[in-house]
């Protein structure tokens, strides 16, 4: 555990340190939110920041989220007033820590920082057999590539491979190749100098440097433009890279995890994928069974998310009745985990009752849900109406029903990630209401 401290440690402050390094963390300090984004940008890995608000809080959750560097900030301070502490957490702190802070309190911080939010739930033979080839070869150094649908899991089952790899005490550093526009993910993957281009105010040090000693996932990696492929394959063979603007190549020293959904054989047959950079990262493949079939995992997932949407919610907890598990049993998941994951979370908020009953689990036109006692409706065609119009209604109704889930809804709508980023920046355009992006838990 790295922790980052903005404020002076002459007070509280140093006896949060202090007991922040009897539990086993490293201390980084610096005087101001400018210091600390300075230091963020040039450090390989900082698993926590811990900000008095005294400083610009704001201004550094700001920065951070400009510049997409992901990092846990909470807000601390000395007498200070409830309200104080909520505007703290309104500007962007994921907690706040009263000071003079207590042990169990420090402690309890320091172990939800460094745990990961993403959860391995199995149960299914189909997936308990993926899961030992995985653990079977965790422990080796030769780069994976797994392959699945979009909200199967394989980011989670990435994080289970570098848990349980020689590589656990370093980083854990992922990179969706579809989320970044292509004019910035060679800087995300590289990093920069300062001037290397317009917007480049100080030197960043990019994803695979941030890895160092530690795992890089490069998560639906087939999204890469081509171009950018060849720059890849040279870090990968020569375990260098080169800072955009730099004068010399920097020696790396990562494992490289990717993912894709798509069949990449099929996608270097039509020239969008390099073979060369196939080959080198498909040492070992491992193919993550989509949810249809992988029944006995259906139940067990449900129950973890209703776990963690109940608290989150602030509703109590509530099992899941006979007939709610076979009705989710019975569905066709064609989004997979992230599906399950979005029914369950509407479920929680819909149940009354001691149990999550059937009638909770509800759906949107355009759903994958199918059951074998229910029927589908008739289509109503929209006669009279523009197809560009009909097009924007239904992928934005179907963006309503992930919840803002845009690598779900590309999967429900057939389409790449990319194409549905580029029409809803014409929609946003156009004044349209899009939904804002989240991620969810299983990638």
């Amino acid at each position: 555990m790295r922790l980052l401290i903005i404020g002076s440690l002459a007070g509280p402050l140093g006896l949060a340190a202090k007991m922040a390094i009897g539990r086993g963390a490293k201390i980084e300090q610096c005087d101001s939110a400018d210091a600390a984004l300075m230091l963020l940008r040039a450090k390989s890995r900082v698993d926590l920041v811990l900000c008095d608000v005294a400083h610009d809080l704001a201004g550094l959750v700001a920065a951070l989220a400009s510049e997409r560097i992901v990092v846990p900030v909470i807000a601390c301070g000395v007498n200070v007033s409830p309200a104080h502490a909520a505007k703290a957490i309104h500007q962007g702190a994921r907690e706040f820590l009263p000071l003079p802070p207590e042990a169990d309190l420090i402690a309890a911080l320091l172990e939800a920082a460094t745990a990961s939010s993403h959860s391995l739930i199995v149960r299914d033979a189909t997936m308990l057999e993926t899961m030992r080839r995985a653990e079977q070869v965790a422990g080796a150094d030769a780069s994976i590539l797994i392959t699945g649908e979009s909200g199967t899991g394989k980011e989670v089952l990435a994080r289970h491979i570098h848990s349980h790899s020689k590589r656990a005490g370093g980083a854990f550093v992922a990179l969706n190749c579809a989320a970044i526009p292509e004019n910035l993910l060679e800087s995300e993957l590289f990093g920069h100098e300062k001037g290397a281009f317009s917007g480049a105010v100080a030197r960043r040090i990019g994803k695979f440097e941030a890895a160092e000693g530690g795992t890089l996932l490069l998560d639906e990696i087939s999204e890469m433009d081509i171009r950018l492929q060849a720059k890849l394959l040279r870090a990968v063979q020569e375990r260098e890279i080169d800072r955009l603007g730099g004068t010399a190549p920097v020696r790396i020293n990562v494992r490289i995890l990717a993912t894709t959904n798509r069949d990449l054989l099929a996608e270097v047959a039509a020239g969008r994928f390099r073979e060369d950079l196939y080959f080198r990262l498909n040492v070992i493949t491992l193919r993550l069974p989509p949810l249809r079939e992988r029944p006995a995992d259906v139940a067990a997932l449900a129950d973890h998310f209703a776990h963690k949407y109940a608290e989150a919610n602030g509703v109590p907890y509530r099992r899941f009745s006979s007939t709610a598990v076979a009705r989710l049993s019975a569905n066709v998941w064609r989004g997979n985990v992230r599906e399950l994951e979005n029914v369950v979370h509407r479920a929680v908020l819909l149940a009354e009752g001691a149990e999550i009953e059937a009638a909770a689990i509800e759906h949107s036109p355009g759903s994958s849900m199918h059951t074998a006692t229910r029927s589908t409706p008739p289509t109503e065609i929209p006669v009279g109406r523009r197809m560009e119009d009909v097009e924007r209604d239904y992928i934005l109704q179907t963006l309503n029903h992930t919840m803002g889930n845009r690598t779900h809804a590309a999967t429900i709508l057939g389409i790449s990630i990319r194409a549905l980023r580029n029409k809803l920046r014409d929609y946003t355009a156009q004044g349209a209401a899009v939904p804002p992006p989240v991620t969810g838990v299983m990638a």
